[in-house]
């Protein structure tokens, strides 16, 4: 598989994992306090080809992740749920399989802005996504269905959202996320 945008990572390691599973070219920040140089650079791949971002499904990630989105609010997004990127209790794209990756990466979400609320605060309680005991759980589950990755309720509600998740979409990942929770 060869991805035409520029897919943008935390560390060198992370690089070489994609370099495994795709034809691509990769930006690494070097962390999340990315240097004037490296911003330099990804505002050049963003011109001229554009870029994906792809962190870490941990708190870092997010972080890096809402930095990038900020400065580069064309840039698409591609999640990778925490159990694939997990191993021996270190998170990371390191240690994603070549298969998730891809898989990540055709499920690329861009940011919209649309003024329909796809679900509303007062969904997301009726769904349990916010207020239960279950609800982190759920919210991993359903970003992962959704490929929008995991998130606490605020960001959760703001990806559902922004990255262009339809009614439909979000309704049939809810129907079996119920089905397999047995609901």
């Amino acid at each position: 598989m060869q991805v035409k945008e520029v897919i943008v990572v935390e560390g060198t390691h992370d690089r070489d994992r994609i370099l495994q599973a795709v034809v691509a070219d990769v930006l690494v920040t070097g962390g999340s306090h990315i240097q004037k140089d490296v911003f330099d650079r990804i505002e050049r791949a963003a011109q001229a080809r554009g870029i994906i971002v792809l962190t870490d499904p941990d708190y870092t990630g997010n972080q890096i992740r809402k930095a990038l989105a900020q400065r580069f609010p064309e840039a698409k997004h591609a999640y990778i749920a925490r159990d694939e990127a997990l191993k021996k209790g270190d998170v990371g794209v390191e240690n994603a399989s070549p298969e998730a990756i891809r898989a990540a990466l055709q499920k690329v979400r861009a940011v919209f802005w649309h003024p329909e609320v796809v679900m509303s605060w007062s969904e997301m309680q009726s769904f349990g996504l916010v207020g239960t005991k279950k609800a982190a759980q759920r919210r991993e589950k359903l970003g992962a269905r959704l490929h929008i990755g995991y998130a606490n309720a605020k960001t959760f509600y703001q990806r559902i959202n922004a990255l262009g998740v339809t009614r439909a979409e979000l309704e049939e990942a809810l129907f079996a996320l119920d089905e397999e929770e047995g609901h």
